[in-house]
Protein backbone atom coordinates (compact mmCIF):
# COMPACT_ATOMS: atom_id res chain seq x y z
CA UNK A 1 0.00 0.00 0.00
CA UNK A 2 1.17 3.36 -0.69
CA UNK A 3 1.68 5.27 2.02
CA UNK A 4 1.22 8.68 1.74
CA UNK A 5 2.87 11.65 3.63
CA UNK A 6 2.34 9.28 6.93
CA UNK A 7 5.48 10.40 8.69
CA UNK A 8 5.12 14.18 7.58
CA UNK A 9 1.74 13.52 8.75
CA UNK A 10 2.30 12.10 12.26
CA UNK A 11 5.59 13.67 13.58
CA UNK A 12 5.47 14.03 16.79
CA UNK A 13 6.01 17.08 18.91
CA UNK A 14 8.62 16.77 21.17
CA UNK A 15 7.16 18.08 24.53
CA UNK A 16 8.98 16.42 26.65
CA UNK A 17 6.67 13.98 28.23
CA UNK A 18 8.29 10.77 28.74
CA UNK A 19 5.63 8.45 28.17
CA UNK A 20 4.94 10.97 24.48
CA UNK A 21 7.82 9.25 23.30
CA UNK A 22 6.77 5.88 23.62
CA UNK A 23 2.99 6.31 22.07
CA UNK A 24 1.99 4.21 19.31
CA UNK A 25 0.32 4.79 16.13
CA UNK A 26 -1.87 2.43 13.97
CA UNK A 27 -1.16 1.26 10.66
CA UNK A 28 -2.36 3.30 7.37
CA UNK A 29 -5.14 2.25 6.00
CA UNK A 30 -8.10 4.24 5.65
CA UNK A 31 -9.01 7.41 3.47
CA UNK A 32 -10.81 9.53 5.63
CA UNK A 33 -8.10 11.95 7.28
CA UNK A 34 -5.81 12.45 4.50
CA UNK A 35 -6.22 15.92 2.83
CA UNK A 36 -6.60 16.96 -1.04
CA UNK A 37 -3.17 16.68 -1.56
CA UNK A 38 -2.34 13.35 -0.03
CA UNK A 39 -5.70 11.86 -2.01
CA UNK A 40 -4.24 13.08 -5.19
CA UNK A 41 -0.84 10.96 -4.79
CA UNK A 42 -2.98 8.27 -4.24
CA UNK A 43 -4.95 8.44 -7.45
CA UNK A 44 -1.72 9.20 -8.96
CA UNK A 45 -0.02 6.21 -7.97
CA UNK A 46 -3.18 4.75 -9.40
CA UNK A 47 -2.90 6.73 -12.93
CA UNK A 48 -5.69 8.45 -12.16
CA UNK A 49 -6.13 12.27 -13.10
CA UNK A 50 -6.42 14.61 -10.02
CA UNK A 51 -10.15 15.31 -10.32
CA UNK A 52 -10.40 12.02 -9.48
CA UNK A 53 -9.14 13.24 -6.17
CA UNK A 54 -11.49 15.67 -5.10
CA UNK A 55 -14.67 13.03 -5.83
CA UNK A 56 -12.98 11.01 -3.15
CA UNK A 57 -12.32 14.02 -1.10
CA UNK A 58 -16.04 15.22 -1.97
CA UNK A 59 -17.83 11.99 -1.08
CA UNK A 60 -15.63 11.45 2.54
CA UNK A 61 -15.97 14.76 3.82
CA UNK A 62 -19.20 16.23 2.14
CA UNK A 63 -21.31 13.29 1.89
CA UNK A 64 -19.55 11.59 4.76
CA UNK A 65 -19.84 7.92 2.82
CA UNK A 66 -18.86 4.83 5.09
CA UNK A 67 -17.98 2.77 2.45
CA UNK A 68 -15.83 2.82 -0.97
CA UNK A 69 -18.76 1.37 -2.44
CA UNK A 70 -20.85 4.72 -1.85
CA UNK A 71 -18.60 6.59 -3.51
CA UNK A 72 -20.44 6.13 -6.79
CA UNK A 73 -18.89 8.84 -8.78
CA UNK A 74 -15.86 6.71 -8.87
CA UNK A 75 -15.61 4.13 -11.43
CA UNK A 76 -16.41 0.34 -10.16
CA UNK A 77 -13.12 -0.75 -11.33
CA UNK A 78 -11.46 2.01 -9.87
CA UNK A 79 -13.15 1.31 -6.59
CA UNK A 80 -12.34 -2.08 -6.75
CA UNK A 81 -8.06 -0.94 -7.26
CA UNK A 82 -7.99 1.28 -4.33
CA UNK A 83 -9.78 -1.73 -2.36
CA UNK A 84 -7.13 -4.27 -3.70
CA UNK A 85 -4.46 -1.60 -2.66
CA UNK A 86 -5.67 -1.93 0.95
CA UNK A 87 -7.48 1.60 1.14
CA UNK A 88 -10.74 1.78 3.22
CA UNK A 89 -12.82 5.08 4.07
CA UNK A 90 -11.90 4.01 7.88
CA UNK A 91 -14.68 5.90 9.49
CA UNK A 92 -14.72 4.61 13.49
CA UNK A 93 -17.73 2.08 14.11
CA UNK A 94 -19.92 3.35 16.79
CA UNK A 95 -20.92 -0.12 18.18
CA UNK A 96 -22.41 1.07 21.65
CA UNK A 97 -24.57 4.08 22.76
CA UNK A 98 -25.99 5.32 25.93
CA UNK A 99 -28.09 8.07 26.35
CA UNK A 100 -28.79 10.47 29.37
CA UNK A 101 -31.92 11.72 30.93
CA UNK A 102 -30.98 14.63 29.97
CA UNK A 103 -30.79 13.95 26.05
CA UNK A 104 -26.79 13.71 26.36
CA UNK A 105 -25.47 10.22 24.04
CA UNK A 106 -22.06 8.94 25.00
CA UNK A 107 -20.66 6.81 21.89
CA UNK A 108 -18.34 3.74 22.47
CA UNK A 109 -16.15 4.16 18.84
CA UNK A 110 -14.35 1.06 18.03
CA UNK A 111 -11.13 1.98 15.65
CA UNK A 112 -9.86 -0.62 12.94
CA UNK A 113 -7.59 -2.32 15.05
CA UNK A 114 -9.83 -2.48 17.85
CA UNK A 115 -9.28 -0.08 20.30
CA UNK A 116 -11.63 1.98 21.33
CA UNK A 117 -12.71 5.56 22.32
CA UNK A 118 -15.68 7.63 23.96
CA UNK A 119 -17.70 10.32 22.12
CA UNK A 120 -19.86 12.74 23.49
CA UNK A 121 -23.24 14.12 21.58
CA UNK A 122 -24.57 17.58 23.51
CA UNK A 123 -27.89 18.77 22.25
CA UNK A 124 -28.06 22.33 23.09
CA UNK A 125 -24.17 22.03 24.67
CA UNK A 126 -23.05 22.64 28.04
CA UNK A 127 -22.89 26.57 28.34
CA UNK A 128 -19.01 26.15 27.82
CA UNK A 129 -19.23 28.81 24.98
CA UNK A 130 -20.08 31.64 27.00
CA UNK A 131 -18.50 34.66 27.08
CA UNK A 132 -15.66 33.88 24.60
CA UNK A 133 -16.33 35.90 21.99
CA UNK A 134 -17.69 33.65 19.43
CA UNK A 135 -20.75 33.44 17.51
CA UNK A 136 -21.52 30.02 19.69
CA UNK A 137 -21.37 32.28 22.45
CA UNK A 138 -23.83 34.62 21.11
CA UNK A 139 -26.36 31.65 20.73
CA UNK A 140 -26.14 31.23 23.56
CA UNK A 141 -28.46 34.02 25.09
CA UNK A 142 -31.34 31.38 23.74
CA UNK A 143 -30.62 27.86 24.58
CA UNK A 144 -34.01 26.03 22.57
CA UNK A 145 -36.46 26.11 19.91
CA UNK A 146 -40.14 27.12 20.93
CA UNK A 147 -42.16 23.67 20.38
CA UNK A 148 -45.03 25.52 19.02
CA UNK A 149 -42.76 27.69 17.17
CA UNK A 150 -40.96 24.51 15.23
CA UNK A 151 -44.75 23.58 14.47
CA UNK A 152 -45.58 26.38 12.77
CA UNK A 153 -42.14 27.16 11.77
CA UNK A 154 -41.91 30.72 12.74
CA UNK A 155 -38.73 30.23 14.55
CA UNK A 156 -37.00 33.99 13.94
CA UNK A 157 -38.88 34.14 10.69
CA UNK A 158 -36.76 31.72 9.69
CA UNK A 159 -38.05 29.56 5.74
CA UNK A 160 -38.26 25.95 7.35
CA UNK A 161 -36.78 25.12 4.22
CA UNK A 162 -33.23 26.30 5.47
CA UNK A 163 -33.83 24.16 8.76
CA UNK A 164 -31.51 21.38 9.41
CA UNK A 165 -32.29 18.00 11.59
CA UNK A 166 -31.45 20.26 15.06
CA UNK A 167 -34.23 22.68 14.39
CA UNK A 168 -36.62 19.69 13.68
CA UNK A 169 -36.03 18.28 17.09
CA UNK A 170 -36.20 21.84 19.45
CA UNK A 171 -32.41 22.49 19.56
CA UNK A 172 -30.77 25.22 18.36
CA UNK A 173 -26.97 23.18 18.20
CA UNK A 174 -25.61 20.55 19.11
CA UNK A 175 -21.91 20.28 20.78
CA UNK A 176 -19.11 17.15 20.02
CA UNK A 177 -17.38 15.96 22.67
CA UNK A 178 -14.26 14.43 20.75
CA UNK A 179 -11.55 12.17 22.00
CA UNK A 180 -7.94 12.31 20.71
CA UNK A 181 -5.48 9.71 22.66
CA UNK A 182 -6.70 6.00 23.22
CA UNK A 183 -6.15 6.39 27.19
CA UNK A 184 -4.63 9.49 28.73
CA UNK A 185 -0.66 10.00 29.89
CA UNK A 186 -0.95 13.35 31.79
CA UNK A 187 -2.28 11.67 34.83
CA UNK A 188 -4.61 14.61 36.70
CA UNK A 189 -5.97 12.98 39.87
CA UNK A 190 -9.76 13.81 39.60
CA UNK A 191 -10.13 12.29 36.19
CA UNK A 192 -11.42 8.87 35.20
CA UNK A 193 -9.27 8.39 32.17
CA UNK A 194 -6.32 9.14 33.76
CA UNK A 195 -6.82 5.71 35.27
CA UNK A 196 -6.40 4.56 32.09
CA UNK A 197 -2.80 4.87 30.99
CA UNK A 198 -1.99 5.92 27.31
CA UNK A 199 -2.58 3.22 24.97
CA UNK A 200 -2.09 5.18 21.80
CA UNK A 201 -2.62 8.36 19.62
CA UNK A 202 -5.60 8.02 17.24
CA UNK A 203 -4.86 9.35 13.78
CA UNK A 204 -6.08 12.17 12.42
CA UNK A 205 -8.87 10.25 10.64
CA UNK A 206 -9.90 8.79 13.74
CA UNK A 207 -10.18 11.92 15.53
CA UNK A 208 -12.50 13.97 12.83
CA UNK A 209 -13.95 10.87 11.89
CA UNK A 210 -15.72 10.37 15.50
CA UNK A 211 -17.49 13.77 14.33
CA UNK A 212 -18.44 12.25 11.01
CA UNK A 213 -20.54 9.07 12.57
CA UNK A 214 -22.15 11.28 14.96
CA UNK A 215 -23.00 13.59 12.20
CA UNK A 216 -24.49 10.76 10.37
CA UNK A 217 -26.32 9.08 12.93
CA UNK A 218 -28.15 12.70 13.52
CA UNK A 219 -28.68 13.49 10.20
CA UNK A 220 -26.65 16.46 10.75
CA UNK A 221 -26.69 19.25 7.27
CA UNK A 222 -23.84 21.09 7.15
CA UNK A 223 -24.77 24.68 6.42
CA UNK A 224 -27.94 24.58 8.31
CA UNK A 225 -27.46 23.00 11.31
CA UNK A 226 -24.93 25.01 14.07
CA UNK A 227 -22.29 22.19 14.99
CA UNK A 228 -19.49 22.79 17.99
CA UNK A 229 -17.07 20.72 18.66
CA UNK A 230 -14.77 20.25 21.70
CA UNK A 231 -11.63 18.74 21.66
CA UNK A 232 -12.16 17.42 25.50
CA UNK A 233 -12.60 13.70 25.48
CA UNK A 234 -10.25 11.23 26.50
CA UNK A 235 -6.37 11.88 25.80
CA UNK A 236 -4.25 15.24 25.73
CA UNK A 237 -4.81 16.80 22.07
CA UNK A 238 -1.43 18.60 22.67
CA UNK A 239 0.50 15.52 23.03
CA UNK A 240 -1.18 14.24 19.51
CA UNK A 241 -0.26 17.66 17.71
CA UNK A 242 0.31 16.79 14.34
CA UNK A 243 -2.89 14.75 14.15
CA UNK A 244 -5.28 17.00 16.23
CA UNK A 245 -4.35 19.63 13.51
CA UNK A 246 -4.78 17.63 10.74
CA UNK A 247 -8.04 16.38 11.89
CA UNK A 248 -8.58 20.60 12.30
CA UNK A 249 -8.01 20.84 8.90
CA UNK A 250 -10.34 18.35 7.60
CA UNK A 251 -13.44 19.59 9.82
CA UNK A 252 -12.81 22.91 8.21
CA UNK A 253 -11.61 22.25 4.34
CA UNK A 254 -13.89 19.14 4.48
CA UNK A 255 -16.55 19.02 6.65
CA UNK A 256 -17.44 22.70 7.11
CA UNK A 257 -17.44 22.99 10.64
CA UNK A 258 -15.48 26.86 11.30
CA UNK A 259 -12.62 26.57 13.26
CA UNK A 260 -14.73 29.40 15.12
CA UNK A 261 -16.99 26.95 16.78
CA UNK A 262 -13.81 24.48 17.62
CA UNK A 263 -12.59 24.71 21.44
CA UNK A 264 -9.39 22.73 22.11
CA UNK A 265 -8.71 21.56 25.70
CA UNK A 266 -4.76 21.31 27.07
CA UNK A 267 -3.67 20.34 30.64
CA UNK A 268 -0.25 22.97 30.08
CA UNK A 269 1.98 21.57 27.23
CA UNK A 270 3.69 24.19 26.77
CA UNK A 271 5.80 23.30 23.36
CA UNK A 272 2.06 22.21 22.21
CA UNK A 273 0.80 26.22 23.34
CA UNK A 274 3.49 27.76 21.59
CA UNK A 275 3.26 25.64 18.28
CA UNK A 276 -0.39 26.55 18.20
CA UNK A 277 0.42 29.93 19.06
CA UNK A 278 1.61 30.08 15.10
CA UNK A 279 -0.89 28.58 13.55
CA UNK A 280 -2.73 30.57 10.75
CA UNK A 281 -5.70 28.02 11.39
CA UNK A 282 -6.78 26.77 14.77
CA UNK A 283 -9.24 26.44 17.26
CA UNK A 284 -10.04 28.19 20.67
CA UNK A 285 -8.02 27.56 23.26
CA UNK A 286 -9.34 26.58 26.52
CA UNK A 287 -6.61 25.76 29.60
CA UNK A 288 -7.68 23.88 32.40
CA UNK A 289 -6.17 25.37 35.37
CA UNK A 290 -7.95 23.90 37.80
CA UNK A 291 -5.88 25.72 40.76
CA UNK A 292 -4.35 28.78 41.67
CA UNK A 293 -0.79 28.00 42.72
CA UNK A 294 1.82 25.41 41.68
CA UNK A 295 1.68 23.55 45.05
CA UNK A 296 -2.14 22.72 44.87
CA UNK A 297 -2.00 22.36 41.18
CA UNK A 298 1.35 20.06 41.54
CA UNK A 299 -0.81 17.68 43.77
CA UNK A 300 -3.78 17.41 41.14
CA UNK A 301 -2.34 17.78 37.78
CA UNK A 302 1.25 16.24 37.92
CA UNK A 303 2.30 17.41 34.94
CA UNK A 304 2.87 21.12 36.74
CA UNK A 305 6.25 19.52 37.54
CA UNK A 306 7.33 20.20 34.20
CA UNK A 307 5.97 23.41 33.58
CA UNK A 308 4.61 25.66 36.52
CA UNK A 309 1.25 28.41 36.02
CA UNK A 310 3.69 31.51 35.54
CA UNK A 311 5.07 29.46 32.34
CA UNK A 312 1.52 28.28 30.66
CA UNK A 313 0.12 32.07 31.20
CA UNK A 314 3.10 33.45 29.45
CA UNK A 315 2.92 30.97 26.42
CA UNK A 316 -0.93 31.69 26.46
CA UNK A 317 -0.30 35.54 27.14
CA UNK A 318 1.53 35.04 23.37
CA UNK A 319 -1.05 34.17 21.38
CA UNK A 320 -2.26 36.67 18.49
CA UNK A 321 -6.20 36.82 19.73
CA UNK A 322 -8.81 37.15 17.14
CA UNK A 323 -11.08 40.06 16.89
CA UNK A 324 -13.32 39.42 19.96
CA UNK A 325 -11.21 36.15 21.08
CA UNK A 326 -10.82 35.24 24.44
CA UNK A 327 -8.63 32.70 26.08
CA UNK A 328 -10.90 30.41 28.12
CA UNK A 329 -9.24 29.13 31.78
CA UNK A 330 -11.41 26.09 32.86
CA UNK A 331 -11.36 25.10 36.47
CA UNK A 332 -12.77 22.04 38.04
CA UNK A 333 -13.73 22.68 41.98
CA UNK A 334 -12.52 20.35 44.22
CA UNK A 335 -14.54 20.51 47.41
CA UNK A 336 -11.96 21.85 50.09
CA UNK A 337 -9.15 21.54 47.95
CA UNK A 338 -9.45 24.67 45.69
CA UNK A 339 -12.94 25.95 45.75
CA UNK A 340 -12.42 28.62 48.50
CA UNK A 341 -12.19 32.54 48.80
CA UNK A 342 -8.02 32.75 49.05
CA UNK A 343 -8.49 30.44 46.15
CA UNK A 344 -10.46 32.40 44.08
CA UNK A 345 -8.11 35.87 45.15
CA UNK A 346 -5.22 34.19 43.74
CA UNK A 347 -6.74 33.10 40.15
CA UNK A 348 -7.85 37.30 40.27
CA UNK A 349 -4.01 37.73 40.54
CA UNK A 350 -2.68 35.22 37.86
CA UNK A 351 -5.31 36.53 34.90
CA UNK A 352 -5.35 40.17 35.99
CA UNK A 353 -5.06 42.28 32.63
CA UNK A 354 -5.65 38.78 30.42
CA UNK A 355 -8.63 38.61 27.78
CA UNK A 356 -9.47 35.73 29.53
CA UNK A 357 -13.14 34.23 30.68
CA UNK A 358 -13.29 31.74 33.42
CA UNK A 359 -15.36 28.31 33.17
CA UNK A 360 -16.05 26.80 36.47
CA UNK A 361 -17.07 22.96 36.62
CA UNK A 362 -18.34 21.26 39.79
CA UNK A 363 -16.20 18.07 39.91
CA UNK A 364 -17.94 15.22 38.24
CA UNK A 365 -17.56 12.16 40.54
CA UNK A 366 -16.11 8.98 39.50
CA UNK A 367 -15.54 5.14 40.81
CA UNK A 368 -12.39 5.30 43.11
CA UNK A 369 -11.16 8.32 42.88
CA UNK A 370 -11.21 10.31 46.49
CA UNK A 371 -12.31 13.54 45.93
CA UNK A 372 -15.79 14.85 46.45
CA UNK A 373 -18.02 17.89 45.20
CA UNK A 374 -17.39 21.43 46.31
CA UNK A 375 -20.62 23.00 48.74
CA UNK A 376 -23.32 25.12 46.22
CA UNK A 377 -22.20 28.26 48.25
CA UNK A 378 -18.38 27.80 47.63
CA UNK A 379 -19.23 27.46 44.02
CA UNK A 380 -21.54 30.44 44.10
CA UNK A 381 -18.94 32.33 46.23
CA UNK A 382 -16.19 31.66 44.15
CA UNK A 383 -18.36 32.43 41.13
CA UNK A 384 -19.20 36.16 42.54
CA UNK A 385 -15.31 36.86 43.49
CA UNK A 386 -14.24 36.29 40.13
CA UNK A 387 -17.33 38.37 38.50
CA UNK A 388 -16.51 41.16 41.23
CA UNK A 389 -12.66 41.46 39.69
CA UNK A 390 -14.03 41.65 36.98
CA UNK A 391 -13.34 38.31 35.10
CA UNK A 392 -16.38 36.80 33.37
CA UNK A 393 -17.16 33.62 35.10
CA UNK A 394 -19.63 31.00 34.18
CA UNK A 395 -20.28 27.92 35.65
CA UNK A 396 -20.50 24.84 32.98
CA UNK A 397 -24.19 22.85 32.82
CA UNK A 398 -22.87 18.99 33.66
CA UNK A 399 -24.21 16.98 30.74
CA UNK A 400 -25.05 13.04 30.72
CA UNK A 401 -23.23 12.49 34.21
CA UNK A 402 -25.96 9.78 34.86
CA UNK A 403 -23.86 7.67 31.98
CA UNK A 404 -20.33 8.69 33.04
CA UNK A 405 -20.45 11.51 29.62
CA UNK A 406 -19.69 14.40 32.06
CA UNK A 407 -15.84 16.38 32.21
CA UNK A 408 -13.75 13.65 33.43
CA UNK A 409 -15.98 10.58 33.41
CA UNK A 410 -14.79 9.11 29.81
CA UNK A 411 -13.44 5.96 30.60
CA UNK A 412 -14.36 3.22 28.37
CA UNK A 413 -16.61 2.04 30.26
CA UNK A 414 -17.29 -1.72 28.99
CA UNK A 415 -17.39 -4.34 31.70
CA UNK A 416 -15.53 -7.20 30.98
CA UNK A 417 -17.71 -9.22 30.67
CA UNK A 418 -20.17 -7.71 28.60
CA UNK A 419 -20.22 -5.76 25.41
CA UNK A 420 -22.66 -3.16 26.67
CA UNK A 421 -21.40 0.38 28.02
CA UNK A 422 -21.66 0.43 31.63
CA UNK A 423 -24.15 2.90 32.42
CA UNK A 424 -25.81 4.71 35.87
CA UNK A 425 -29.31 4.26 36.14
CA UNK A 426 -29.48 5.15 32.23
CA UNK A 427 -30.82 2.53 29.15
CA UNK A 428 -28.04 1.22 25.97
CA UNK A 429 -29.44 1.59 23.00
Amino acid sequence: MLEISYKRMTKAIKTGVDAEAAIPMPPVGALFGLGLTELTAVMAALGQKPYRARQVFDALYKQRVASLDEVTTLPVALRDELHAAGWAIGLPEMVQTAKSVDGTERYLMRMADGETVETVWMPDGDGGERGDGSEAAVEESGDRVDAAEAVTGQLNKIDKRNWGALAEQGFRRATICISSQVGCAVNCQFCLTAKLGIRRNLTAGEIAGQVAAVLNRHGVKMGKDRINLVFMGMGEPFLNYDSFMQSVRVLVDGIGVPESRMTVSTSGILPGIEAFAKETVRPKLALSLNASNDVVRERIMPITRKWNIAKLLEAVKAIPLRTREWVTFEYVLLGGVNDQPEHAREVLALLKGMAAKVNLIVWNPGPGIDYHQPEPTDVAVFQKMLMGGGIPTYIRRPRGRDIYAACGQLKRTVAEESPKLVVIGAAVV
